[in-house]
């Protein structure tokens, strides 16, 4: 900003005492001091305020003025509450120097010409950043030259100095200025959770969160099917908390659908531009400016899309003959031509392992298989990984409610070999993201997996996927909104817990644990905890009894009143076996 425009703002209170051929000069900052030698923190184009404690006599002001010129400053503005006037000694040691000099009301604060500076500064800095941004943008349309997100989130440290990153629906990190310090792993999915929780609610971003008392985030959606992002003037309820931070404001709505797909879908599937900052008063050309900051990295993300459409084709193809029962032979060689695509610069894959997954929405509504896609590609990649071009080696395909994922696992010997029966597995696909993924589905839907065992041929890959989906079916059993089963718990009762009717799963938990449950309520006891341990520690009385931290006579005590109750006996294994199915059903 011009120093001219400062004399001109009334409510600054400012008068020139000398100077006025210099007002056409520039001011980039703004720093109030009263050392006698403030040089040092001087880098040049600032306005300087003092009160004039440095001044001691008429001699201290003419070395103050030429150590200011020296460090570039562009003007002087000396308040007027400490001496009451503005000595003469100081005007003319200004005008010698031909620094402008103003004088500032004791009425007003440095902090209100600070205040007034540094917006003034920022809005023309952000206008010179939305050049640069629509200048990158242009760049990345039309080819990678543009350097990535990275670049531009760099310029909104150095110009704007907000710190921003973009994370994925999961809260894994995507892109991060190069020279700012990286977000933690688990602030990113504290984050994207709470991110999912308020976009769930249909209030319009971006939202804000403060974690733990003390940062605040502003939250802006990256949409990725090129639907049109909202202006601040569009948007008037914009910056509104999110979920877990200050507070909710207005009524909750169901997200609206874009470009035709279910707006719950969306959300699960949308990057996340985050800013170090709280967004609640920043002005409408700030806002505009990260909304363009977002449109960029849709660029970013409409090529990530891309590059995995072969992949996805691929897998399309192999799910449809492996569906229609073709000749081994025949899913062998679509195998061996995606195999360049999906392992690229050995071959072939050894093994193959199957993911399915599936997202129910409550209440029923559009299918979830788009959304179930989404999630699995997002899923599969190595939470370690960073970057939106990562080398994730999957296809995923789907159909309906269901996505299915054709992984292959090139390594010899290593952690993902699937000769020795390791690969992935199910629990620890969903460590890093169950968080954030059950705030996203809470009161609206379910996202369950199911892993199959690693194959070595073409041959066994429909049996892989048969084993996938009833591993999912499993999975769906569960409680919970996000759950998964592998292959491993196939070989057990746990297969056939899933398929049993609900109305023959509640009569016969009924008809042996309610007795029990009964009696707990009414008398305080412990029966149905007792028999939990009764059966984990395989009927032995002394390994329960220490567990427990009962003696062994108030354990039989206690067994004894359960058989009384239900009339089973418990040393017989197939009373036994029922009672451990029914607290497996309940």
């Amino acid at each position: 900003m011009r120093l001219r425009a400062l004399l001109e703002t009334d409510a600054l209170g400012l008068a020139l005492l000398c100077g006025e051929d210099e007002l056409d000069r520039t001011v980039h900052g703004v720093m109030t001091t009263d050392l006698r030698d403030p040089s040092r923190y001087l880098s040049g184009g600032e306005l300087v305020l003092s009160g004039l404690a440095w001044r001691r006599d008429a001699a201290d002001s003419e070395p103050f003025v030429r150590r200011l010129v020296q460090a570039g400053v562009v003007a002087l503005a000396a308040g007027e509450a400490e001496l009451g006037t503005v000595p003469d000694d100081l005007v003319v040691a200004c005008a010698r120097y031909r620094l402008p000099l103003f004088a500032v009301h004791e009425s007003v604060a440095f902090a209100t010409v600070t205040e007034h500076v540094v917006r003034q500064v920022s809005g023309e800095r952000a206008g010179d950043l939305a050049a640069v941004v629509d200048r990158h943008r242009r760049l990345m349309t039309s080819g990678p030259a543009g350097g990535g997100p990275d670049v531009v989130l760099d310029l909104l440290g150095t110009d704007l100095d907000l710190r921003a990153w973009v994370l994925s629906p999961t809260g894994r990190l995507i892109a991060g200025s190069k020279t700012g310090p990286r977000l933690p792993g688990d602030v990113c999915v504290r984050i994207a959770a709470e991110h999912l929780a308020a976009a769930r609610s249909g209030r319009p971003g971006p939202h804000r969160v403060t974690l733990d008392d003390r940062t605040t985030y502003s939250l802006f959606p990256v949409h990725g099917d090129g639907s049109t992002v909202p202006t601040a003037a569009a948007a008037p309820q914009a910056a509104q908390p999110a979920h877990g931070g200050h507070g909710v404001h207005g009524t909750p709505a169901a997200p609206e659908p874009r470009d035709g797909r279910d707006g719950r879908e969306t959300v699960l599937s949308d990057w996340l531009l985050v800013v170090e900052a709280d967004a609640g008063d920043w002005a409408e050309e700030r806002l505009d400016l990260l909304y363009g900051v977002t449109q960029l990295i849709v660029v970013e993300r409409d090529r990530r899309n891309a590059a995995r459409t072969v992949r996805r084709r691929l897998a399309q193809e192999v799910l449809e003959l492996v569906q229609a029962g073709a000749a081994p032979a025949e899913v062998a060689a679509r195998l061996r031509v995606a195999a360049p695509v999906l392992v690229p610069g050995l071959g072939a894959a050894p093994h193959w392992q199957v993911v399915v997954a599936r997202v129910d929405w409550d209440g029923g509504g559009a299918e979830g298989g788009a959304a179930a896609q989404a999630l699995l590609e997002e899923i599969l990649v190595d939470p370690a990984s960073t970057g939106p071009e990562h080398s994730d080696r999957i296809a995923v395909a789907h159909t309906g409610d269901e996505a299915v994922a054709l992984v292959p696992l090139p390594a010899v010997g290593g952690e993902h070999d699937g000769a020795d029966g390791r690969g992935l597995l199910a629990d620890a696909l969903l460590e890093s993201i169950r968080e954030p993924l059950t705030a996203g589905l809470d009161g609206d839907g379910r996202l369950t997996l199911g892993v199959s065992a690693a194959v070595h041929s073409a041959e066994g890959l429909r049996g892989a996927l048969e084993e996938a989906r009833h591993a999912r079916r499993v999975a769906a059993a569960r409680p919970g909104r996000v759950c998964a089963a592998g292959h491993q718990e196939l070989a057990s009762h746990v297969l056939l817990l899933p398929f049993v009717p609900d109305d023959v799963r509640r009569a016969f938990t009924a008809r042996l644990l309610d007795p029990l449950r009964d009696y707990d309520r009414r008398h305080r006891a412990e029966l149905i905890p007792t028999l939990e341990a009764f059966l984990d520690c395989d009927g032995s009385w002394t390994r329960c009894a220490a567990r427990l931290h009962l003696h062994v006579n108030t354990l039989r005590y206690r067994v004894g009143r359960i058989e009384q109750l239900t009339g089973r006996d418990l040393s017989r294994l197939e009373d036994k076996l029922d009672f451990f199915l029914a607290l497996r059903m309940s």
